[in-house]
């Protein structure tokens, strides 16, 4: 049987840390996720705040928004986007299922 292929899905944690960014700073830009070549395993992911493009996949809750490029949405298919705050420090995370491995620092990965 066949995987269903799924946008990414956006945690309440990872909302939630927007809009104490936006609270906090002033900024209320999206989140921007994208996947570029490089890093130490391929690919890795470039995690921002950024104004929305024509082409992104928008993803809301509330009045906050994760956006993803046309070109990301392929490597990002089914993936968790998340927030974590962890003695070493805080981070937005990736949970992606396509990634056969990935480095130690959690933003480089192959496919």
């Amino acid at each position: 049987m066949a995987t269903l292929t799924l946008p990414p899905r956006v945690t309440d944690r990872a909302f939630a840390r927007l809009a104490e960014i936006a609270e906090t700073t002033g900024d209320t830009r999206p989140l921007r996720v994208a996947v570029e070549g490089g890093g130490c395993s391929g690919f890795q992911y470039d995690i921002r705040l950024d104004d929305a493009a024509g082409d992104d996949l928008v993803l809301e809750q509330g009045e906050q928004r994760v956006l993803v490029d046309a070109v990301s949405l392929p490597f990002l298919a089914n993936a968790v986007i998340d927030y974590s705050e962890e003695l070493i420090g805080a981070r937005f995370v990736i949970e992606n299922p396509n990634a056969s491995s990935s480095c130690g620092c959690g933003t480089s990965f192959s496919v």
